[in-house]
């Protein structure tokens, strides 16, 4: 019998290694129509693009899917290091137009469509945005994977299944309402469900010893409430190289097991309880922490990554090398991106140590030699700290292990600095006082070999400031790694005019290797070539136009400059100090300030988190004063204002390439990295900005003359907070006092007497810590200056293509290189059967 099951599986695995499918456009109709007609039961009568757009991914899945096998073939046959990326979020937008690019398909693609009456633009608007991500953090990490793949390096990235995103965000009455955003209900034809790798979750209980068949005295976890996490593989094809990584999310499913006894004594409801709690935690991205309730679920969230990530790892160790872990830290590294998966640390320990039988110093040894940790942000309260009561009553296990390990990490500070209890009392991993806390960013610093800041300032400010102590103690684990953004998506099919015009120049080997983009500075004096260049511009801005008008109901003149920040609304990115300026340039307006004027259209996006209230409130103001200025007629074309409902990746394709002027404001010291400024630079805006995060890499890579700057740097910052004084700021400029007095006088909000008071009360005191009067005055000098320049066009489109040009060291291949050079140290395997 085991030779007869063994013969089937040979011929079974034969037969999996069909021949390669082609990729020529008969091939892809053929297919398209088998998934139309026969999988998906479609017929001429159907009305619904979605069935279009999953026949179609469907299609391209499966040449994905072959070039995704010859991968993991190749992994497993070199014996190759692995990287694993955790993050909370992926926020990887649209997958189909990514793939028609990076599998070099969308022109069969095209023409098979076209044979069958269907234009390809319809259907790439069917796909629903993947709603994994809120901002930033998550789409690094959609970059980095497509990176990854594209320089063949070995990265697989594990992150959660939401079923809904964080919201969809719909504007009424000025106001930001948060509704459901159900991308999963048409389901995801990209993902490919793999329940043979189910991984068992436990939470609660409690921890307890016992002997093992040695007389070693052992730990274990017991009487846990268990939930399954159920890996659905999503892939991440490298650009037209055949290699195609893995994205794997974990859905949260209830075992099989429930309370019998509840259901026969007629409690139906009380017995499936734990499948609902089960499959809550990835129901939703970022639950509204403010109730204890929802503490807790963000917090089941991190574990639930953490642990099936980490037994998934594992599981594929010991299978292929049993129980010796001597080589496990040679041969894999784990990537924190940021503080969110810090509790691996534990996790790990608590694998090998209780399930695999390894002593401390060992599972020590292997854990701070694979961890690596990522800091993404210079806000305090960013870095998560759990209750130690919380904390051990979900994980009791790991309270007592991070209790230990903090402990023994306490001894070595003490006996750095013998007889500093105040520097023992900074470090500790437990901070102490009325409710003990959990400082998971120390926990992600004490169990990882390596911590990175994402910008050469932000890393600079973390071992300056928020790292100061573990800087002194391990200046060998600090680095930095300038973010990036994926040239493939954010300039080759985000802006196909622009670049379209880039290869007919330079030829196509920048979509490789962005550096070569350094040839279009010799182009930037062509006054034919930047001809050319404006009519890409406006094309795009005209499709832009087009975006606004349909979602926000405001006409933007093409002509105009398109004035543009779109980004989380929150305090520190000063969104707030954006609308002053334009309620100055309304102001000017209304008093005939006009000579010398440039029209402008000011776009502004964002979704603010459902509790932070002044953030909402500051939604609330921008389009108030877009409604009292939009319809002005004294205003005119002049200057127009709107606010784009439920910003997104989608969106953004449309919006970065459209933009003319990219405000990358916030205050000094604040913003780690950014990417958006990336993106925006490489599409040509040009920056207007602080020295804060990547914006000062930016500048330096366009020159002084290129870039528009204005306000305090980080030192001034931190001098200016000392001893401001907003109110004599404010009385001192004209222009201020007369934005306050708009403002103060409820001009904008006539109806709500009162409302924006909080928003006037926090530029007004002392304690304000973004310092927006004390930037106001500089930051209307350099918009003047970008205005100016506007007005020159040839020397507008001249400083467009030099910031193009310089965005070569913003690619994420770049940024995955230098990780790789001094974190990972992988080498790039190419796929089986196939260059």
């Amino acid at each position: 019998m085991g030779s007869e099951v063994l013969n089937k599986s040979q011929v079974v695995q034969e037969r999996t290694e069909l021949q390669p499918l082609p990729m020529d456009q008969e091939a892809i109709g053929n297919g398209f129509l088998h998934y139309f007609s026969h999988f998906l039961g479609r017929d001429k009568y159907s009305e619904s693009d979605h069935y279009t757009f999953a026949a179609l991914a469907l299609t391209l899945r499966d040449r994905l899917m072959e070039r995704w096998r010859r991968t993991r073939y190749a992994y497993e046959s070199s014996d190759c290091k692995r990287t694993y990326y955790l993050s909370l979020e992926f926020l990887i937008g649209r997958s189909l137009g990514n793939s028609l690019l990076n599998l070099g398909v969308e022109e069969p693609v095209r023409k098979a469509l076209h044979e069958l009456g269907l234009q390809l633009e319809e259907i790439l608007d069917a796909e629903h945005d993947a709603g994994l991500g809120n901002g930033g953090l998550g789409r690094l990490a959609a970059c980095f994977m497509d990176s990854c793949a594209s320089l063949q390096l070995p990265v697989r990235g594990y992150g959660l299944r939401y079923e809904y995103g964080m919201f969809r965000q719909q504007i009424e009455n000025g106001f930001q309402l948060e509704e459901p955003d159900h991308w999963l209900r048409d389901g995801n034809p990209w993902e490919l469900e793999r329940p043979e790798y189910t991984q068992r979750v436990q939470f609660g209980g409690r921890s307890e010893t016992y002997q093992d068949g040695t007389g070693q005295t052992r730990w274990r976890w017991v009487a846990t409430k268990d939930v399954l996490a159920v890996p659905y593989d999503v892939p991440v094809p490298g650009y037209q190289n055949d290699t195609v990584n893995t994205l794997r999310l974990w859905g949260a499913a209830a075992t099989d097991e429930f309370d019998l006894g509840e259901f026969n004594a007629g409690s139906y409801p009380e017995s499936v309880e734990q499948k609902n709690a089960a499959e809550n935690i990835t129901m939703v991205l970022y639950p509204n922490d403010a109730s204890e309730c929802g503490k807790e679920l963000r917090l089941k969230q991190q574990f639930f990554l953490a642990s099936a990530s980490l037994k998934d790892v594992l599981r594929w160790w010991v299978k292929h090398n049993g129980g010796d872990f001597i080589r496990f830290a040679d041969q894999n590294c784990f990537q924190l991106n940021d503080t969110h998966p810090s509790v691996s640390v534990a996790e790990l320990m608590r694998l090998l140590m209780d399930e695999h039988g390894l002593g401390w110093d060992q599972a020590w040894d292997i854990t701070r030699h694979t961890m690596a940790y990522t800091n993404h942000t210079l806000l305090p309260e960013a870095l998560e700290r759990w209750p130690v009561s919380l904390f051990g009553s979900l994980l009791p296990r790991h309270l007592e292990i991070v209790y230990e390990i903090n402990a023994r990490f306490l001894e070595e500070v003490s006996r750095r600095w013998p007889g500093d209890n105040d520097r023992l009392r900074r470090m500790s991993i437990i901070e102490e006082g009325h409710e003990p806390q959990v400082r998971m960013a120390y926990l992600a610093i004490v169990g990882s070999f390596s911590v990175n800041g994402v910008a050469e300032l932000h890393s600079r400010l973390l071992q300056e400031g928020l790292f100061l102590d573990f800087h002194q103690l391990w200046p060998e684990k600090f680095n930095n790694k300038t973010n990036g953004v994926t040239q493939r998506r954010w300039l080759a099919w985000c802006n196909p005019g622009l670049s379209g015009l880039i290869t007919e120049r330079i030829g196509d080997g920048w979509i490789a290797d962005l550096d070569q983009l350094h040839q279009l500075q010799s182009h930037a004096d062509d006054p034919a070539f930047r001809e050319r260049w404006r009519d890409v511009k406006r094309a795009n801005k005209v499709r832009l136009a087009e975006l606004v008008e349909k979602e926000c109901g405001v006409h933007f003149d093409p002509d105009a400059m398109f004035d543009v920040q779109v980004k989380r609304i929150h305090e520190y990115k000063r969104q707030l100090l954006n609308i002053l300026h334009v309620i100055h340039l309304y102001d000017r307006i209304k008093s005939g300030d006009t000579s010398e004027w440039t029209p402008r259209c000011v776009l502004i996006g964002g979704k603010a988190a459902p509790g932070y209230f002044i953030a909402k409130l500051t939604i609330k103001l921008i389009n108030n004063v877009a409604n009292v200025i939009n319809s002005d007629p004294e205003v005119g074309n002049r200057l127009k204002v709107a606010f784009v409902p439920n910003y997104r990746v989608s969106a953004m394709e449309v919006i970065c390439p459209g933009t003319d002027l990219s405000e990358q404001i916030s205050t000094a010291g604040k913003e780690a990295s950014g990417t958006g400024n990336m993106k925006f630079m490489m599409n040509g805006a040009v920056t207007i900005g602080t020295l804060d995060g990547a914006n000062i890499e930016i500048r330096e890579q366009v020159g002084d003359d290129n870039f528009f700057l204005f306000g305090l740097n980080a030192q001034e910052v931190r001098t200016t907070r000392e001893e401001y004084d907003p109110n004599t700021i404010i009385a001192a400029n004209r222009d201020l006092a007369r934005v306050m007095q708009l403002l103060e006088s409820g001009h904008f909000n006539r109806f709500e007497p009162g409302l924006f008071d909080p928003i006037v009360d926090s530029i007004r005191t002392p304690h304000d810590p973004w310092l927006v009067a004390a930037d106001f005055t500089g930051f209307v000098a350099a918009q003047e200056q970008a205005a100016a320049a506007y007005r020159d066009r040839e020397h507008w489109t001249r400083i467009s293509i030099l910031n193009t040009a310089g965005s070569g060291r913003f690619s994420t291949d770049r940024t995955m290189l230098d990780y790789n050079r001094d974190i990972w140290k992988l080498e790039q395997v190419k796929p089986l059967n196939g260059e």
